[in-house]
């Protein structure tokens, strides 16, 4: 419930919402002393940790729900959205900056999303977006290292990013420029066919014509690439 209110901050998130969020098809027989028993917990949870309690506290009830006041600036997930969104902004004008913002926004990350909350539909949603935005985080600090010249730095990251994410064309795409950039051409060209054979076997996919084209630049050898 506390997540609930977290990813909406200064929101009203309804009774209906939460009550729909908590049981799902199998609600209480009294959900709304449910809601209102799990709130009182939090408050006291809160005032442990020091937070202000009661009615004028973080948890403040409104008609139809209950809203937690915060600024979004108080919530991690929200300030790695706001570094990552930074970072990616400047990769290609000022990539030793974007370096920076990038790891920053990164180093927040303690494991999964949402990992300890429960499996409701909506935290379930917010979580994958979560993710998703972290590994396009990571695509963005690569990108941002390649273009500063530290492409030799990068390429046992890639290859483990690869092994774990196979269907992200992103890192396939920048493990064979940043092996092509240390002069081991046969090992870029090695990464498109393992990739689209990846593709082919496991999503009845070809590679996007991103990748194509890249694959056809390096093996004519293209200047553009280094």
């Amino acid at each position: 419930m506390l997540t609930m209110l977290a990813l909406n901050p200064s929101q009203v998130v309804a009774f209906d919402e939460l009550i729909d969020e908590l049981w799902g098809e199998a609600p209480l027989k009294n959900t709304r002393n449910a809601l209102q028993a799990n709130v009182r917990r939090m408050r006291k949870s809160l005032a442990e940790l020091g937070f202000a309690d009661g009615e004028d506290g973080l948890i403040r009830t409104v008609d139809n729900g209950y809203t937690l006041d915060v600024a979004e600036d108080a919530l991690d997930a929200y300030r790695f959205l706001r570094l990552a969104e930074r970072g990616a902004s400047l990769v290609s004008r000022e990539p030793h900056e974007a370096i920076g913002l990038l790891r920053r926004s990164l180093a927040m990350w303690r494991g999964p999303a949402l990992l300890d909350v429960s499996d409701g539909p909506r935290c379930r949603a917010v979580a994958l977006r979560l993710d998703e935005q972290r590994k396009s985080a990571r695509e963005d600090l690569i990108q941002a290292q390649l273009q500063a010249g530290e492409a030799g730095v990068v390429v046992a990251e890639l290859k483990q990013l690869l092994a774990q994410y196979p269907e992200r064309e992103r890192f396939s795409e920048q493990l064979m420029i940043a092996l092509y950039r240390c002069g081991r051409q046969s090992e870029a060209v090695d990464i498109f066919h393992r990739t689209r054979k990846w593709l082919d076997d496991e999503l009845g996919l070809k590679p996007s014509q991103r990748l194509h084209t890249l694959y056809q630049a390096i093996l004519m050898q293209d200047p553009s690439l280094l």
